[in-house]
């Protein structure tokens, strides 16, 4: 799978795109949304950080605000948490009905988690001197349900493009086929979020502007460093959760998950100068 097939959303999933997923861990729906609405999403979020710089943000719902600088010397935002909540085009775009299709990937009473987790996610990478967000290690998404005291359960992230991601960018590399593991390979196949380094098995997940990538967040996944610099690295990808289980929702008053503690060491210098010493652990 050094290459795998593209899909074209339609409206509905068919039997062939299901059991690709159920296979493999993830799918790619190429020309999902319009350029002009990633744009308006660009547009928006740029509002949302123009805000947040300004007022000095630092959590949202408990969920910490990760801040790095561009090519310009200009502070930006890296990972926004709760996007939907203060841009009104990531809102409508989490609340289109063509979002309710993918249920068919998860068990019976699946619902996104637009008030939960960290709601819709932003995630801007980009490779500069100041960049807080340049690559991120292996890790699965459903580790954090240990965190919260939680058995595993079967989640997707929904991921949106608003540039397109080559090999020249890094990009999001992906274990096929790692969702069906059992826990002790969730926990320690990969040191988790240290070891960034090639798997012979990996896939590189090469998509445009405008397409719609979603993983189960069981498989095992990392974002390999760009090997430029500046505008030629930026990578921007919008993450929309879909659960099962209890409803949680976050609030102002949430307190933040132990794990998110460690967030400003994962992706940064400073925690890339600590990866050599894991080398032969890896």
């Amino acid at each position: 799978m050094s290459t795998y097939k593209k899909f074209t959303f339609q409206g509905a999933l068919t039997q062939e795109q299901i059991k690709f997923f159920q296979e493999n861990g993830f799918i790619h729906f190429e020309n999902y949304a319009s350029q002009d609405t990633v744009q308006e999403i660009i547009r928006s979020t740029e509002e949302v950080q123009r805000q947040w710089v300004a007022g000095g943000v630092e959590k949202v719902n408990g969920i910490p605000i990760k801040y790095g600088v561009d090519e310009n010397g200009k502070k930006i935002v890296q990972r926004f948490a709760f996007t939907n909540q203060h841009s009104e085009a990531v809102r409508r775009f989490a609340a289109h009905p063509n979002l309710e299709a993918l249920k068919a990937l998860m068990p019976k009473g699946a619902r996104l988690g637009l008030e939960e987790k960290d709601g819709v996610v932003f995630n801007h990478y980009v490779n500069t001197e100041g960049s807080n967000f340049f690559h991120m290690g292996w890790h699965t998404d459903s580790a954090r349900d240990i965190f919260y005291g939680k058995k595993v359960a079967p989640m997707l992230n929904i991921g949106f493009y608003l540039d397109d991601s080559t090999a020249q960018k890094g990009g999001l590399r992906i274990l096929p086929g790692t969702h069906k593991q059992g826990l002790w390979d969730l926990l320690f196949r990969k040191k988790y979020f240290v070891n960034n380094y090639a798997d012979e098995k990996e896939v590189l997940v090469e998509a445009k502007a405008g397409d719609l990538v979603i993983h189960d967040g069981r498989i095992w996944h990392r974002v390999a460093p760009s090997p430029v610099t500046g505008e030629a690295s930026r990578r921007r990808v919008m993450y929309i959760p879909m659960i099962v289980g209890k409803y949680q929702p976050k609030t102002e008053k949430s307190s933040t998950p132990l794990y998110l503690h460690l967030l400003p060491f994962v992706s940064t210098k400073k925690h890339k100068k600590l990866i050599p010493a894991f080398r032969k652990a890896a």
